[in-house]
Protein backbone atom coordinates (compact mmCIF):
# COMPACT_ATOMS: atom_id res chain seq x y z
CA UNK A 1 0.00 0.00 0.00
CA UNK A 2 1.56 3.59 -0.91
CA UNK A 3 0.64 6.42 1.35
CA UNK A 4 0.12 10.05 -0.07
CA UNK A 5 1.73 12.70 2.06
CA UNK A 6 -1.25 13.67 3.55
CA UNK A 7 -2.06 10.38 4.33
CA UNK A 8 1.66 9.90 5.92
CA UNK A 9 1.15 13.50 7.80
CA UNK A 10 -2.06 12.03 9.32
CA UNK A 11 -1.12 8.92 10.23
CA UNK A 12 1.98 9.97 12.18
CA UNK A 13 -0.17 12.29 14.30
CA UNK A 14 -3.45 9.87 14.28
CA UNK A 15 -3.05 8.79 17.73
CA UNK A 16 -1.63 11.34 19.85
CA UNK A 17 -3.30 12.97 22.75
CA UNK A 18 -3.96 16.85 22.69
CA UNK A 19 -0.57 17.97 24.75
CA UNK A 20 1.53 15.60 21.71
CA UNK A 21 -1.07 17.23 19.17
CA UNK A 22 -0.03 20.70 20.49
CA UNK A 23 3.61 19.76 20.65
CA UNK A 24 3.31 18.74 17.10
CA UNK A 25 2.35 22.09 15.81
CA UNK A 26 4.39 23.93 18.08
CA UNK A 27 7.02 22.19 17.02
CA UNK A 28 6.29 23.00 13.23
CA UNK A 29 5.49 26.89 13.55
CA UNK A 30 8.63 28.95 12.73
CA UNK A 31 10.46 25.55 12.46
CA UNK A 32 12.01 24.46 8.41
CA UNK A 33 9.78 24.92 5.78
CA UNK A 34 9.50 21.17 5.46
CA UNK A 35 7.03 21.06 7.86
CA UNK A 36 4.91 23.30 6.26
CA UNK A 37 2.74 20.96 4.45
CA UNK A 38 2.31 19.06 7.29
CA UNK A 39 0.56 22.03 9.11
CA UNK A 40 -1.32 22.60 6.14
CA UNK A 41 -3.01 19.07 6.44
CA UNK A 42 -3.95 19.55 10.42
CA UNK A 43 -5.71 22.75 9.61
CA UNK A 44 -7.51 21.16 6.34
CA UNK A 45 -8.55 18.95 9.21
CA UNK A 46 -10.00 21.85 11.66
CA UNK A 47 -11.50 23.87 8.35
CA UNK A 48 -13.51 20.55 7.20
CA UNK A 49 -14.99 20.20 11.12
CA UNK A 50 -15.69 23.59 11.92
CA UNK A 51 -18.76 25.05 11.84
CA UNK A 52 -19.31 28.50 9.52
CA UNK A 53 -18.77 31.00 12.96
CA UNK A 54 -15.76 29.13 13.39
CA UNK A 55 -14.80 29.69 9.89
CA UNK A 56 -15.18 33.30 10.33
CA UNK A 57 -13.51 33.77 13.31
CA UNK A 58 -10.03 32.18 12.04
CA UNK A 59 -10.56 33.76 8.56
CA UNK A 60 -10.88 37.33 10.97
CA UNK A 61 -7.72 36.06 13.19
CA UNK A 62 -5.69 35.63 9.94
CA UNK A 63 -7.05 39.07 8.16
CA UNK A 64 -6.27 40.80 10.96
CA UNK A 65 -2.44 39.52 11.30
CA UNK A 66 -1.67 39.58 7.78
CA UNK A 67 -2.20 43.57 7.71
Amino acid sequence: MQLNLRQAIISRVQNKDGEELKDVIDDSIGGDDKLLPGLGVLFEIIWQNSDPNAQAAMISTLKDHLT
